[in-house]
């Protein structure tokens, strides 16, 4: 899902520079909300393994 993020954030930025502003806003929007749902699911994931007395694999 990371790896989603990065591809959208270049294509954001490689938009950006030609002038595409309308597919670099596009494509920025689609970075952020990946990038908060893989946070959202680390947080998930720490506090799942937390509570069950695991440590996380990092």
């Amino acid at each position: 899902m990371l790896g989603w993020t990065l591809m959208f954030l270049v294509i954001a930025l490689i938009a950006g520079v030609l002038g595409f502003t309308g597919i670099a806003g596009a494509a920025a929007g689609i970075a952020k909300i990946i990038f908060f749902v893989f946070v959202v699911l680390l947080l998930i994931t720490l506090v799942s393994k937390a509570l069950t007395g695991k440590a996380p694999r990092l």
